[in-house]
């Protein structure tokens, strides 16, 4: 899955209210940044590498393993798959977009 197709999976996830209330930003290095906009009304997804309340540092594949079920994020984080920075609290409301 290219980060045009991550973006456009989480724009149908998020829908126009996701109950984040956050910001939140995927980094995957030089594949790019997809952008959870969880304050704006209605919720947006953006391409934009902006500050965010939460980043979380992971790999375009292991992205894509999250978002489809193959990565639990419990394991995934603990392992080291990814990094999260910023409010950690942000990372876990995230489990019902995932």
């Amino acid at each position: 899955m290219d980060m045009p197709a991550i973006t456009e999976a989480f724009r149908t996830r998020m829908g126009e209210d996701s109950g984040l209330n956050a910001t939140l930003k995927f980094d995957c290095g030089d594949d790019g940044v997809v952008v959870l906009d969880g304050r704006s009304s209605p919720n947006r997804v953006t391409n934009d590498d902006v500050e965010t309340d939460c980043t979380i540092r992971i790999s375009r594949a292991n992205l894509v393993a999250l978002m489809t079920g193959k990565m639990d994020p419990t394991m995934g984080f603990m392992t080291g798959k990814f990094k999260v920075s910023g409010e950690m609290g942000v990372a876990l409301k995230l489990q019902r977009l995932l």
